[in-house]
Formats: C-alpha cells, sequence, structure tokens
C-alpha cells in the first residue's frame, strides 16, 4: 500500500534537484547555490510540475539557518579579523551603510514605508560566505593580504548582520506610535542578550568544550558527531526558549565557543556532512518562494536591485580599500567579492516577510538579484584575472621589476613559476638547501611576500613569450612549474622548451589527464598529489611490515625459557 508522506517527497524532490541542478551549475563554472536555488524554483508552487510542501520546507529551512550559523560561528576567526582590523571594520560599516541607504533610496521611489526600505536596503548590503570563499580559494588569495581583508570584511558583515537578526524583532514589536516604546523593546531585547552571551561565556565556555573532550574520549564517531549536532541545536532552542533570543544567534555562539575546543577541526568536519545537507535544504526552500514572473513583470525593479549589488556595493568598497592607500589590485578584487549577496539576505529576506516589514515583492527583488549576481560573480572574476595578466604583462615589458627586490641569479638558477601554498613550499626547501631561485607569478602581493624573503621574483604571466624572455631560461639548471592550471602549465612547458630543449622541468596535475597533458606538451615529470601520497603511504606501511615481520622471526628464533627447578 502506497502512503502518502510529504516530508520524505519534499525532502526526496529538493535533494535530487538541487543534486542535478547543482551539479550542471558547477561543470558550468558556475557557484552551486545557483543550481540549488533553481531547483527550489522547480519543485515550487510557481512553476508547473511536483511541488514540494512549502510549510514542511520552511521547517526544514531553519534546521538549514541554525546549521549555517553554527557553521559561521565555527570558523570565526577573531585573529583574523585583528589582523586586518585598520580597514576591514570601518570599510565593512561604510559599506554597509551605503548600500543600505540605495536599497532605501529605490524602496522609497516605490513607495514602501521606511522600515521596509531599510529591510531591503540590510539585505542587499551583505554578501555570500559561500561564494566569497570559493572564488579566493580557486584563486589561491586566502592566504593572501587581498584575501585576508576579504575574509576580514566578511566577517564585520557577518556580525553586523548577527546583530541585525538581535535587534530587528524587537524594533518589530514595539508600537508603531511610541519612541519610548522602541528604545524599551530595544533595552529589554539587548538586556536578554547580554543574559544569554554571559550565561555561554561563564558557563558554556567552560562547559561546551569539556562535554566534547569527555566524548572524543569514548572513541565513537557517531557520538561525537550526535553530540555536536546536539550542541548545536540544544543551544539555538536554549537560547529561543529561555531568552527570546533567535535560533541563528544561538547556533552562532555555540559554533563559536566550540571553535575554542581542540577539537574544533574534527566538529567540523564530521558535522559537515548534514550542515552541508540542510543548507543545500535551506536554499532550495528559498528558491521555492521566489516568483520568477518578476523578471518579466518588473525587469526595470530587478536591474535596479542588480545595479545596487553589482555595481554600487563594489564603488562603494573600491572608493573605501583605496582611501586607505591599499594597491588598486587589492582594491578590484574586494570590490568583486563583494558583488553579490547570498545567505544572510536570504535569512533577512524571510525575517522581513514573518514579521510583515517587507512585501513579497521585496523578497523577489532580493531573491532575483541574489541569483543574478551569483552568475555575474564568475564572469567579474574572470574579466579581473584577465586585466591583471595584462597589467602584469605590460610592467614586465616596461621593466617595472620592483626596484628594492633582490637581483636576478647571475650563475644557473632554478626557476619556480606559482608562488602560492605549493611554490612557496617548494622555494623554503630549495633555499634551505642554497639553490638559486627565480619566482614567477601573476599575484603582485606573492611577487611582494617573495621579495621580502630575498627571492628574486618577475610579476607577470609566463606564458607570456616576454615575460618567458625576462626570466632568461637559457641559464636556468631546472623549471618547477607549481600553478594548479594545467593547461597553462602545458603552454609556459611548450614555450620553455623551444627556449631551451635541454632544460629539466616538472610540473604538477590533479588528475591522471592532467598528467598526460603536461608530459605531452614536454614535461619530464608531472606530480600528482594523490599519487605520491599513495606512494608514500605504501613505502610507509611496506617498512612497518618488515619490521614486524623481523620481530616475529626473531621472536620465533628465541628459546624457551628454562624449566623452574
Amino acid at each position: 500500500m502506497l502512503h502518502h508522506t510529504p516530508l520524505l517527497d519534499t525532502i526526496a524532490a529538493g535533494l535530487v534537484f538541487a543534486f542535478a541542478l547543482g551539479a550542471l551549475a558547477t561543470r558550468a563554472r558556475l557557484s552551486p547555490l545557483v543550481g540549488y536555488l533553481a531547483a527550489g524554483i522547480v519543485v515550487g508552487p510557481f512553476t508547473p510540475g511536483i511541488v514540494a510542501d512549502q510549510s514542511l520546507a520552511n521547517q526544514l529551512s531553519e534546521i538549514g539557518v541554525i546549521l549555517l550559523m553554527f557553521g559561521v560561528g565555527l570558523h570565526f576567526s577573531l585573529r583574523d579579523l585583528l589582523e586586518v582590523k585598520a580597514i576591514a571594520i570601518p570599510g565593512a560599516v561604510a559599506q554597509i551603510a551605503f548600500a543600505t541607504g540605495l536599497g532605501a533610496g529605490l524602496a522609497w521611489l516605490l513607495g514602501w514605508p521606511f522600515h521596509a526600505g531599510l529591510m531591503f536596503g540590510l539585505a542587499l548590503s551583505v554578501a555570500s560566505t559561500v561564494v566569497l570563499l570559493r572564488a579566493l580559494e580557486e584563486r589561491r588569495l586566502l592566504d593572501s593580504p587581498r584575501g585576508k581583508i576579504a575574509i576580514g570584511w566578511l566577517i564585520v558583515e557577518d556580525l553586523a548582520m548577527v546583530l541585525a537578526l538581535v535587534l530587528v524583532p524587537a524594533v518589530a514589536g514595539a508600537p508603531a506610535d511610541g519612541g519610548s516604546e522602541v528604545w524599551l523593546s530595544l533595552v529589554r531585547t539587548l538586556f536578554k542578550v547580554a543574559g544569554f552571551l554571559a550565561l555561554m561565556l561563564v558557563v558554556g565556555r567552560r562547559v561546551i568544550p569539556w562535554i566534547l573532550e569527555q566524548i572524543a574520549g569514548t572513541g565513537s564517531r557517531e557520538l561525537f558527531t550526535l553530540c555536536v549536532l546536539a550542541i548545536a541545536l540544544g543551544v539555538a532552542l536554549g537560547a529561543a526558549l529561555l531568552f527570546n533570543v533567535s535560533f541563528a544567534l544561538g547556533a552562532f555562539f555555540a559554533g563559536m565557543l566550540l571553535a575554542e575546543s581542540e577539537f574544533s577541526h574534527k566538529a567540523a568536519s564530521d558535522s559537515l556532512p548534514l550542515r552541508d545537507a540542510f543548507a543545500v535544504l535551506f536554499f532550495v526552500s528559498v528558491g521555492m518562494l521566489f516568483d520568477p514572473r518578476i523578471l518579466v513583470d518588473e525587469p526595470l525593479l530587478v536591474l535596479a536591485t542588480c545595479g545596487i549589488i553589482i555595481i554600487g556595493k563594489s564603488v562603494a568598497a573600491l572608493a573605501l580599500v583605496l582611501a586607505f592607500r591599499h594597491p588598486l589590485a587589492t582594491a578590484l578584487t574586494i570590490a568583486v567579492s563583494l558583488a553579490q549577496i547570498g545567505e544572510f539576505s536570504f535569512i533577512l529576506a524571510g525575517l522581513g516577510i514573518e514579521l510583515g516589514l517587507i512585501p513579497p515583492e521585496a523578497r523577489d527583488l532580493i531573491l532575483a538579484g541574489a541569483i543574478l549576481s551569483i552568475l555575474c560573480n564568475p564572469l567579474l572574476f574572470a574579466a579581473l584575472d584577465r586585466w591583471q595578466r595584462r597589467r602584469a604583462t605590460a610592467e614586465v615589458e616596461k621593466k617595472a621589476l620592483v626596484a628594492s627586490g633582490p637581483p636576478a641569479p647571475e650563475g644557473p638558477f632554478v626557476l619556480l613559476i606559482g608562488f602560492g601554498r605549493v611554490g612557496s613550499a617548494i622555494a623554503q626547501l630549495l633555499r634551505e638547501r642554497g639553490a638559486p631561485l627565480l619566482v614567477v607569478d601573476t599575484d603582485p602581493d606573492l611577487i611582494d611576500r617573495a621579495q621580502a624573503l630575498g627571492i628574486p621574483a618577475i610579476c607577470g604571466n609566463a606564458a607570456s613569450p616576454r615575460v618567458l624572455d625576462e626570466t632568461n631560461p637559457a641559464q636556468a639548471r631546472l623549471a618547477l612549474l607549481a600553478i594548479p592550471q594545467a593547461l597553462e602549465a602545458g603552454e609556459i612547458i611548450a614555450r620553455l622548451r623551444e627556449a631551451k630543449p635541454e632544460l629539466t622541468i616538472i610540473a604538477r596535475g590533479h588528475s591522471d589527464g592532467e598528467v598526460e597533458h603536461l608530459l605531452r606538451h614536454g614535461a619530464d615529470a608531472a606530480v600528482m598529489a594523490e599519487r605520491i601520497m599513495a606512494l608514500r603511504m605504501a613505502e610507509m606501511a611496506t617498512q612497518s611490515l618488515a619490521y614486524h615481520d623481523r620481530v616475529a622471526a626473531a621472536a620465533s628464533r628465541e628459546p624457551p625459557p628454562a624449566a623452574a627447578e
């Protein structure tokens, strides 16, 4: 007998369509968030075909919000923020204010109430953590000065949105005709939040890591994972029931306190699959709320919303970073990184609808702006990458090497192309052995870092003939390509082989296909990290087995103990 199971139907339909469309988005080099949101549109009430249960999807999305905020708290790094506080804090606050003002201005033109414009603008002011981190990771910028500024900026934005999630319900719950009532409501809310924070800092800071340590001592992985999830959901529920604080704030502080535990990395990795699954359902539920007809009915409003997100926020960030006397490349990277919106925007939109602060049209505009800005963000980064390559090449053509940089090696040297995580580790090992080095990279920040270490470095794309000529490959003893882009590496290898046929060239690849591509273009060897890891582990296993065999053989040759007299 078939049974109607709306919960199972909603979860199954959401995850299946999210997987299919997320995979298509990834293949198209877009953020998978686009696929998840599209999956929600497909199973939503505004498109024909399967229609998932909206109320159940909203309840599942609440769990997604809790686990998303728990993850934000778990990865919150006060150290990263303090490292770039001089620009991240004032810059993020000013950019939020500017974007909120633009959104409120558009709302005023539409005749919306002031509070609706404020919520609308606030939702347009905060970037997506998922989209930004992925873009920086793909370009090896997470550990660069530009990447640290972007992450610090994002942390400030997240903290501002957490504060908004606390204060907005308090303001919305106060009578509209009494200014004193509004302030009284704010004070009551802040008092409750202060009580919750005091309890978490005094009791939770000791109890939560202690519980985690005790459970870790049992050696049970499933019990440890269950403990992490119980802490996240339990603290969120307790914050809501006892202090009338939002689930999101409770989960955020639970994650922050867990981050102080020595088991925080294990907690993050073990809870990641479930966090990812419910986060996907959160994005699917958001997509279900989106009415695609607004793209046809109000195209100018959609364009205006996208203009605030992509142009308004970017121009503000660009001007602020330049005002702090940072290089243009850094300013452009921050501006492009922030030219999109995501998770917090959806949470704020949902809260605004729930409290009756914004009309459904505002939610649709926020969702349309999010989808289109996430679609455009990879294109903006690609344009920025092309500009940086052209600029770096032009600098080399003009001999625009940093005058204070170390002089190029006079004798035979090792040519190292790429100074990211892999390249910098290689450079350190070679320098310890006294090998002369010359580094080439397209990132000015990495070039500055190399030169600060006393390593001669050229800023430019080694695939450019002019840049490659500047390295003097005829003098190189060895060429190491530490860049992860196999297609670009293959082009560089071919040019190096033309310049010096007998040169030894070693590159890196991430798959068998990439290794074959590099070897076909003339590399003498291509290293694949997974294969080296497997060989090393097999070698260690062989040595361990041989040792145990020797111990067993020695034990078998020992004479039996003498009988007691």
